[in-house]
């Protein structure tokens, strides 16, 4: 997505601070259990469950709440959650694509339906827009953690596909297979990354102005709010101009 180091500095901006905190805190310990509970509850011989418990130490999130949900997992008393992606179209025809963890995949749809259509979107099948996305693994570097050239070297050896290196931060894009052991080598060589994690990378991008991007936001938000909801990516691009003045509104 263009513009990424600007838009992550909105989101922080513009978060709702403590409440949306909380609720990432949340969501990032019930990928967690999940994690452990589909596999092996120790984080190193479960690929997935190390990713998780890394994106969260790099929220912030207290070590003793990561220790609850592994123990959850353990325990027997975690709910048993279905992993579910919708997929549709927001404000100016941009692409949406919402990952879900439930306990009851139908007030999950129905809730994500009308808010689709609440907010001026379509939720459409499955596939309707995947073909505008891959899937990939990012990992994230502040911009101190060494110059575009030296974590380009690094990148490379340490098996990734790309780099896009911005004022704020470096971005490492691989493969999602590849990203526990990516992942893994980039740490040795450059110490914690701000951020490890799978995502879907648009293919092609969807222009917006002000007032679609406005409108747009005002979905993620709502999609955002619903607990259910772990992730929602959408291929929209804007100028600078745009991402300075939705920041500044």
């Amino acid at each position: 997505m263009a513009g990424h180091s600007k838009w992550a500095n909105i989101q922080h901006r513009k978060g709702r601070q403590d409440a949306a905190r909380s609720k990432l805190f949340s969501k990032l310990a019930k990928e967690i259990t999940v994690a452990a509970k589909m596999g092996d509850p120790d984080p190193d011989k479960n690929p997935r469950l190390r990713l998780a418990v890394k994106e969260a130490k790099s929220n912030s999130v207290p070590k003793d709440v990561i220790d609850r949900a592994i123990k959850k997992a353990v325990g027997g008393d975690a709910e048993n959650y279905e992993e579910i992606r919708y997929e549709g179209y927001g404000p100016g025809g941009v692409a949406v694509i919402v990952e879900a963890m439930t306990d009851n995949r139908n007030r999950t749809a129905s809730t994500v339906r009308s808010t689709f259509g609440k907010n001026g979107g379509n939720l459409g099948e499955t596939g309707s827009v995947g073909f505008m996305f891959e899937r990939k693994g990012q990992v994230v570097y502040p911009a101190a953690a060494g110059d575009a050239d030296d974590i380009m070297m690094a990148a490379i050896e340490a098996g990734a596909e790309d780099v896009e290196s911005g004022e704020k931060e470096h971005v490492i894009w691989c493969a999602d297979t590849d990203l526990a052991e990516v992942s893994n080598a980039l740490e040795a060589q450059l110490g914690e990354s701000e951020s490890t994690k799978l995502v879907w990378r648009p293919t092609t991008t969807a222009e917006l102005d002000l007032e679609g991007l406005q409108k747009l936001m005002k979905l993620v938000d709502a999609l955002e709010d619903d607990d259910d909801i772990q992730s929602v990516t959408t291929n929209f691009e804007a100028s600078d101009e745009v991402m300075d003045a939705y920041a500044a509104a």
